[in-house]
């Protein structure tokens, strides 16, 4: 607990890593979302957005790619862990799901319906 002229506040203690992931794997869940629904035709498509659009580091090579190197299975644990603990917002999308079951990566998800 931190004490802020005076009051009481919580403020939790988070550590970089933590702010990182919850950042990131929300933007990897929602990026699922946007595969799903058809949005995007392959995660490809979702990293170039990432590296133009939103300057994500070109050494990470894209938001999809960047969750590749931490595994699929991790980054959906770690979602469901905070779907159980903070509820519905973080449910997990579908396609994540089946992704970290098969133990497919990221980087080979596709759109799942077609685009409109």
């Amino acid at each position: 607990m931190r004490i802020t002229q005076g009051t009481f506040a919580y403020l939790p203690d988070f550590t970089d890593e933590e702010i990182l992931k919850r950042l990131l794997f929300a933007s990897v869940n929602e990026a699922c979302k946007i595969l799903e629904e058809g949005v995007a035709l392959r995660a490809s498509d979702i990293d170039v957005m990432w590296l133009h659009g939103f300057g994500f580091p070109r050494y990470r090579g894209g938001l999809m790619y960047w969750a590749d190197t931490i595994g699929v299975r991790e980054v959906y644990n770690q979602i469901a862990s905070w779907h159980q603990r903070y509820g519905d917002r973080w449910r997990p999308s579908d396609l994540l799901r089946r992704l970290a079951e098969a133990g497919s990566p990221l980087r080979e998800a596709k759109a799942q319906k077609p685009m409109a």
